[in-house]
């Protein structure tokens, strides 16, 4: 698609290297100004009526494919043709705290930024380097009409989008066509993400937004499908015309979409939750009351026929969601 990943020889990139990791963080300083009096946050205005589109790289520091993402819309001179579009690296500190000995911990600073998007929460007491950025967004992304947040995944799985509860998100993540499994979810216990702040998960306003998962953290593939999940999404937002990206857009063959249901969510309850198998992402369990985990003495079992795995974590502690369930619908 025209984009070619490469690195300077130095000694984080040496150290990646040695590990095996295909997708290594860039240098993005040069997009620090901006141009909307907020770091690392460029808007392109075409002039033109139409709607105000997003794309969000960098929720987690560590989902460094979402950042070459936009590295190559800026590289490439993609620009709206209609409307407003706004390019946003997010969780910018995080990003630069990367360690290539433990490339993982880069995923937040002091708690978890995607899951801080309720008014309760963004205008509490509480105090965060997290909670800092997302206040100095919040005005900006109250003015999207449609957003993109693009994210990656610990273990190697097929990409999904997670459409949320609403039909408008179902029908955004179905007209944009890639990836072709959509989820259907109500989010996490620990907290709302931005996909589903404010008007974006009110069934009776137009906002809307897509949160995708685009691979696994570490493969060059998780670039390539940011970029063409991107690039469909500004075609099916109304910001570009298909003819204006179609060298970039790979050539393959359209599958049918698949639609997942969330049925259930496991939050775990103790430090003692443990997976009976090695669960990766989106196995089909054929069987319902198959032992899926324990968490401390309590069995967790499937709660119904062919029920689906979506996204089982490696971040095991109490509160946080260890695997959603669902069917397909």
């Amino acid at each position: 698609m025209g984009y070619r990943i490469g690195y300077r020889h130095d000694p984080v990139h040496g150290a990646l290297d040695m590990l095996g990791l295909e997708i290594k963080p860039i240098d993005i300083g040069a997009y620090r100004a901006g141009n909307v009096g907020i770091d690392y946050v460029t808007t392109f205005d075409s002039g033109r009526a139409g709607p105000h589109v997003m794309v969000a790289a960098l929720t987690h520091g560590n989902e460094v494919a979402g950042a070459h993402a936009l590295d190559f819309l800026f590289r490439q001179g993609i620009r709206p043709s209609r409307g407003r579009l706004t390019l946003a690296f997010v969780n910018v500190a995080a990003y630069h705290r990367f360690d290539p000995l433990d490339p993982t911990a880069s995923r937040y600073v002091d708690e978890d930024l995607n899951r801080l998007w309720s008014d309760e929460i963004l205008e509490g007491p509480r105090s965060s380097a997290e909670l800092a950025r997302a206040r100095q967004l919040r005005p900006l992304l109250a003015t999207v009409d449609v957003l993109l947040d693009l994210h990656s995944m610990h273990h190697p799985s097929p990409p999904l989008t997670l459409s949320g509860l609403t039909a408008k998100g179902r029908d955004l993540a179905l007209r944009v066509g890639f990836p072709t499994t959509v989820v259907r979810d109500a989010g996490h216990v620990a907290g709302p993400r931005m996909r589903d702040y404010g008007a974006f998960a009110d069934p009776d306003r137009p906002a809307t937004a897509l949160l995708v998962e685009c691979g696994q953290h570490w493969q060059r593939a998780t670039v390539a499908v940011a970029i063409e999940t991107m690039l469909r999404f500004l075609i099916a937002a109304g910001a570009v015309s298909q003819a204006a990206v179609a060298a970039h857009l790979s050539r393959r063959t359209p599958q049918p979409p698949q639609v997942i249901e969330v049925t259930h969510a496991i939050t775990i309850d103790t430090d003692g939750f443990r997976f009976v198998g090695d669960f990766r992402g989106l196995e089909v369990i054929r069987e319902a009351g198959t032992l899926l985990a324990y968490d401390g003495d309590t069995e967790v079992r499937t709660p119904h026929p062919d029920c689906v795995l979506i996204m089982p974590s490696k971040q095991l502690s109490p509160g946080l969601t260890a695997v959603r369930l669902g069917r397909v619908v």
